[in-house]
């Protein structure tokens, strides 16, 4: 019986994110933050003047929460590949095994990933982690710390 061998999610090329992403990705920060059923992502813009991207920003997280909720990860495995960790599980979902949940906020907005059963908890984590590895995470003041208690 032959090993199967563990491969990375293929390293994502900056252009290529600028292309699919309808905002300027440098005028903004991304994170991924794991909670206890599953995550939150948030894309938030570093100048918080800047009324036209917010609703770039907005428009885009929208869209693809609904695409996540109706189990469509096309985008995420195009820019990652195939082999990205938790994502052959996360296709596997229906729609009432993962709960996705999209909410504006002031300057940006974040989807909100959650999951009851432990196998699709476990695949958000490997997901959220390879995302943050390829897209790196910074740290956005005040946006991690109110995901980590244990209500979430």
């Amino acid at each position: 019986m032959q090993a199967i061998e563990q491969v990375p999610a293929k390293p994502v090329n900056p252009e290529q994110v600028q292309k699919i992403l309808p905002f300027a990705v440098k005028g903004t920060l991304q994170t991924f933050t794991k909670t206890v059923h599953g995550g939150v992502q948030h894309v938030v813009i570093k100048s918080a003047d800047n009324a036209s991207q917010i609703k770039l920003i907005q428009a885009h997280l929208q869209k693809r929460a609904e695409q996540y909720q109706a189990g469509d990860y096309s985008v995420t495995e195009h820019l990652h590949g195939a082999e990205m960790p938790g994502l052959a599980q996360l296709k596997r979902a229906t729609a009432n095994d993962i709960k996705v949940e999209y909410q504006a906020l002031d300057n940006g907005g974040q989807i909100h990933f959650s999951s009851e059963y432990p196998l699709f908890v476990q695949a958000l984590h490997e997901w959220f982690d390879a995302q943050a590895a390829d897209h790196g995470n910074p740290e956005i003041p005040g946006h991690n710390s109110h995901h980590s208690s244990s209500a979430e």
